[in-house]
């Protein structure tokens, strides 16, 4: 059975996002090949599930307002998404902490503009493995 996961994001930039057991994930970033994180992040389902379902409430009722979700509120938190909007989508700034919200260790990229209706379609087939 395939694990739940998500991709934003695709070609030269991209971000993933992919459990690879119970409340194991792993978090994949690659920048032109030429910048990647790959790193394993310590998630429970409703850690992961809570910020899904944070993500589509503000991709169901878009405002054209920048908004941005942390996987976690906690000091272990390993990937923030900045949204920012762009034409009928949102471009996002990713931060990637693997050790935690760590000032000193950390990626941060962009990932260019995605359609809001696909950014639905991936937020909601990740909602819809999970709570499976």
């Amino acid at each position: 059975m395939e694990q739940p996961g998500i991709r934003l994001g695709d070609g030269d930039v991209w971000l993933e996002l992919a459990r690879t057991d119970a409340d194991s994930w792993r978090i994949t970033a690659d920048w032109c090949s030429s910048l990647t994180a790959d790193f394993a992040a310590d998630l429970s389902i409703t850690e992961v599930m809570d910020f899904v379902t944070r993500m589509l409430a503000r991709l169901r009722a878009p405002s054209g307002v920048r908004f941005s979700a942390a996987v976690t509120s906690g000091r272990n938190n390993p990937l923030t998404l900045k949204a920012e909007p762009v034409g009928d989508g949102f471009a996002f700034f990713v931060r990637l902490t693997p050790n935690g919200d760590d000032g000193a260790c950390h990626v941060q990229m962009e990932i260019d503009p995605i359609a809001t209706s696909e950014l639905r379609e991936k937020f909601d087939a990740l909602h819809a493995a999970l709570a499976a």
